[in-house]
C-alpha cells in the first residue's frame, strides 16, 4: 500500500504501451477507451484508508471506500470457496437494478495481517468517483410522485433482502441513494437475531434514529417481520413530505404501526397513492420499431411489433389500440426452419391476448393492483409459449430441433385513476421477459438494463455458486435456459416487473444482434438528447441504431423499438405530438426492413397441416383471399387452444390467482394439467 500517483491501464491486452495518466478517456497508444471502474470497499478496514492510497499497486483510493480500480486489464482475486458473507449479492442478482455486485477482493497485508476487503461494483458511484445523493439529500427537491415512488421500491425490496437475511440494508438512510426514479443501495448489511422479547435488538432504535451499524438486525426470524422498525424509520421521512402526499402518507404510517400491519396491505396503499400522483402527469408517447436480417444472413427469425406494417394503408382507417401502449422483441430459435415461425407466432398471440385486457382494462373501473396484472401477463406469456410448444410437438420436433423464441415485452397500461382534475393514465409501464433480450430506460444522464438475461451465467450467479465475471468464462456461458416454445408452461418463468413514468426518457427494446458486446452501454449518450430534444426522430433513431448494429456487431439479425416517453409538460414544437384517448401519442414507425419468411418456414405457419387426399389445385387469383382467410381462422383456433392449455396449467400452479384473473377475464375451462416440477436446462443459441 503506497500513495504514489496512479496510472490507469488499457484495457487492451495487446496494447504495447497502456499506462495513461488518470483522467483520459482514451488510451494515447492505441485509442481504446479507458475503463474508469468506481468499486465500494465494503468491508470496515476499508472505510479507515485514506483517499490517494494506491492498494496491491492496482486499486486508487479516491475517496472513503471509493477505489478506482486502475488494472481493469487484470482479474480481481476472489476465493476458491466463495464466503458465506457474499452470497445475498449473488442470490439478489435478479435485483441488480438496486443491489450491488461482488467484484472481488482486495488482499490487506500489513503488520503481519492479512486482511480481505469485499470490493463491490454496481455501486451507486457517478462517473466522477462521487457518490449519488443519498435518499435524504434528494428527498426535500423531489416530487410527490417520485417520493411515493422511492417508498413502493424500498418495499419491493423488503421480501427478497428478507429471505436472504439483509433487510436491515432499509433501514440506513445513508446506505439508500437515489439515481432519478432508482433506490439504489450501497451495500448490504446482514441481519443478527435481537433477543430482547419483541424480536427487535436494542440496535435496531439505533437504526430507527438513522444511525449506521452494520452488522446489527431487527428480528427474531425472517418469518416473524414487523413493519414497525421500517415505519420508525419513514416517518421523519413522511413528515417533510410534499403537500399533495404528506396526509396520506401519515395514514400510511399509521398502518404500519399495527401489530398485524402487512407488507400487501402497505404496498396496496402505496400503489394507490402512486398511480393517482402519476395519473396528474401528462403522458405522450412516440414510437418506432423495425426488424433487419443482417449482413450475414439472408432470412430474419427475428419479429417485433409494432412496424411500418402495423399502421393503416389509409390514414382514415382508425389505428390499432395497441399502438404505443405495447412493444415486443423476438429473436427466434431454431434456424429459418423454426426459429421465425416461432417468433412470429409469439408476436400474433400476444397482441390478440394484450387486446383483450386492454379491453377489459377499459370497461372497468376499479384498479387491477400489480401483483395480479403480472400474473396475467404471465398467464398470457404461457399461452403463447403452448402455442409454439403444440407445432413443435405437431411437426414431430425433439431435442435442439425445437423452435422457439426469446421474449422482451413492454406494456404500457394505461389504467384511468381519479385524479382532482379528472381522471388519468396510470403510467404503469410492464416490462416481460423471456430470454436474452434486452429493454433499456435511458435519459440524458443514465442508461439502465431493466432486466437480466435467462442464461447459463445468471443462472450460476443466482445459485450462488459463482461471481458474474467467473460464470462469462463457462463454455455455455451465454446459452439460453429458457426460451418460450421450447417446453411446456409448466417449465416457464417469465420475469416480469412494474415500473412508473415519471420522467422523460426513451425505452429501447432489441434484441442480442444490438445488444451483444455492450453496444448499447457504448452508444446509448449519442442518441439520449437528440431524441428528447427533437433534434433527432425516433424512426431516424431506430435506423441509426440498426445501421451500428450491422457495423459494429453484424454476427446476427437485429429488432429495435424504441418509445420516447414524455411527462413534461413543455415539449419542443418538433415533436408535434397528438392526441389519441387520454394519452397523447403520435405513431411514425420506420419501415419494417424483412419481414419475408423463408420458403422452408411457410408451411410451418399454417394452422393445421392438409392431409394429402384433402390436396386441391391451387386456387385462382379471386379466390386467394378465401385461403387466407381460412389459414387465419385455423391460427386464430389453434391460440384459442393453446390460450386454455396455458389458463389450466395456471389453475392449477397458482388457483388464487387464476381464480382473480377469471373474475375480470373470464375463459373456457379444460382439464388442468397434472404439475410438473420444473428442471433447469441449457438452450444453446
Amino acid at each position: 500500500m503506497n500513495r504514489s500517483e496512479s496510472l490507469i491501464h488499457c484495457p487492451n491486452s495487446a496494447c504495447s504501451n497502456p499506462l495513461n495518466p488518470l483522467g483520459h478517456k482514451f488510451c494515447e497508444n492505441c485509442q481504446t477507451p479507458l475503463q474508469y471502474r468506481y468499486l465500494w470497499a465494503a468491508s470496515p478496514v476499508g472505510a479507515q484508508i485514506p483517499p490517494g492510497t494506491l492498494v496491491e499497486d492496482r486499486y486508487q483510493v479516491v475517496a472513503p471506500q471509493i477505489w478506482l480500480d486502475t488494472r481493469p486489464d487484470i482479474t480481481p482475486h476472489v476465493p476458491e470457496q466463495l464466503p458465506d458473507a457474499i452470497v445475498p449479492y449473488l442470490r439478489l442478482y435478479p435485483q441488480r437494478l438496486h443491489i450491488p455486485e461482488v467484484y472481488g477482493y482486495a488482499l490487506l497485508n500489513e503488520k503481519s495481517t492479512l486482511a480481505e476487503i469485499l470490493l463491490l461494483e454496481n455501486v451507486p458511484v457517478d462517473a466522477s468517483g462521487k457518490l449519488i445523493p443519498s435518499i435524504l439529500e434528494a428527498w426535500h427537491q423531489a416530487s410527490a410522485v417520485r417520493q411515493v415512488y422511492w417508498l413502493w421500491q424500498i418495499l419491493q425490496l423488503w421480501k427478497p433482502l428478507a429471505e436472504q437475511g439483509v433487510v436491515s440494508s432499509l433501514f440506513v438512510a445513508e446506505n439508500l441513494r437515489v439515481e432519478g426514479w432508482r433506490v439504489r443501495l450501497r451495500q448490504l448489511y446482514t441481519d443478527v437475531l435481537g433477543d430482547n422479547g419483541n424480536g427487535v435488538s436494542p440496535e435496531a432504535a439505533m437504526y430507527s434514529r438513522g444511525v449506521e451499524v452494520p452488522g446489527t438486525a431487527l428480528f427474531q426470524s425472517p418469518d416473524k417481520l414487523s413493519l414497525q422498525p421500517l415505519g420508525a424509520v419513514w416517518a421523519s421521512w413522511f413528515r417533510e413530505a410534499q403537500a399533495p402526499v404528506n396526509n396520506q402518507l401519515q395514514e400510511i404510517y399509521q398502518q404500519m404501526q399495527a401489530e398485524d400491519a402487512s407488507v400487501s396491505a402497505i404496498a396496496r396503499s402505496l400503489n394507490q397513492l402512486l398511480i393517482e400522483q402519476a395519473a396528474q402527469l401528462p403522458l405522450h408517447l412516440r414510437v418506432a420499431g423495425a426488424t433487419d436480417p443482417g449482413p450475414m444472413h439472408q432470412h430474419n427469425e427475428d419479429s417485433c411489433y409494432p412496424t411500418a406494417s402495423d399502421l393503416p394503408a389509409d390514414v382514415t382507417e382508425p389505428i390499432d389500440p395497441l399502438i404505443t401502449h405495447l412493444s415486443i422483441v423476438c429473436d427466434g430459435i431454431g434456424g429459418h426452419e423454426g426459429g421465425e415461425v416461432a417468433s412470429q407466432l409469439a408476436v400474433l398471440s400476444l397482441k390478440l391476448q394484450v387486446k383483450a385486457i386492454l379491453s377489459e382494462v377499459a370497461a372497468d373501473h376499479q384498479i387491477i393492483t400489480p401483483d395480479i396484472v403480472e400474473e396475467q401477463l404471465a398467464a398470457i406469456i404461457r399461452v403463447a409459449n403452448n402455442l409454439i410448444a403444440a407445432r413443435n410437438d405437431q411437426q414431430g420436433r425433439e431435442s435442439r430441433r425445437r423452435m422457439g423464441t426469446t421474449l422482451m415485452m413492454a406494456l404500457q397500461l394505461p389504467q384511468q385513476v381519479e385524479t382532482p382534475n379528472g381522471t388519468g393514465n396510470s403510467h404503469e409501464l410492464y416490462i416481460a421477459n423471456v430470454g436474452d433480450s434486452r429493454a433499456y430506460w435511458i435519459t440524458p444522464h443514465y442508461c439502465q438494463q431493466l432486466a437480466v438475461d435467462d442464461d447459463v451465467a445468471t443462472r450460476e450467479v443466482r445459485m450462488g455458486r459463482s461471481l458474474y465475471r467467473q460464470a462469462l468464462e463457462l463454455p455455455e456461458a451465454s446459452a439460453l435456459t429458457q426460451a418460450m416454445g421450447t417446453r411446456d408452461s409448466e417449465f416457464l418463468r417469465p420475469n416480469i416487473q412494474r415500473l412508473i413514468l415519471e420522467e422523460d426518457g426513451l425505452l429501447l427494446l432489441c434484441s442480442d444482434g444490438l445488444s451483444d458486446n455492450n453496444l448499447v452501454e457504448q452508444s446509448w449518450r449519442d442518441y439520449a438528447e437528440p431524441i428528447l430534444t427533437g433534434q433527432m426522430s425516433v424512426e431516424s433513431a431506430v435506423e441509426s441504431l440498426i445501421e451500428l448494429a450491422n457495423q459494429k456487431n453484424g454476427h446476427d439479425n437485429t429488432s429495435v423499438v424504441l418509445t420516447y416517453c414524455r411527462v413534461s409538460f413543455e415539449h419542443p414544437v418538433l415533436l408535434n405530438l397528438g392526441e389519441i384517448g387520454s394519452t397523447n401519442t403520435n405513431i411514425v414507425h420506420t419501415p419494417s426492413m424483412s419481414s419475408e419468411l423463408a420458403p422452408a418456414s411457410l408451411p410451418l405457419l399454417d394452422a393445421e397441416p392438409v392431409a394429402a387426399e384433402e390436396t386441391k389445385p391451387a386456387a385462382a387469383p379471386n379466390q386467394l383471399w378465401l385461403k387466407g382467410l381460412v389459414r387465419a381462422l385455423g391460427l386464430l383456433a389453434l391460440l384459442i387452444g393453446g390460450g386454455a392449455v396455458g389458463l389450466t396449467a395456471w389453475s392449477v400452479l397458482n388457483p388464487n390467482g387464476f381464480q382473480r384473473f377469471r373474475d375480470r377475464l373470464p375463459k373456457l375451462e379444460q382439464p388442468p394439467f397434472p404439475p410438473v416440477t420444473p428442471q433447469s436446462s441449457s438452450l444453446p443459441r
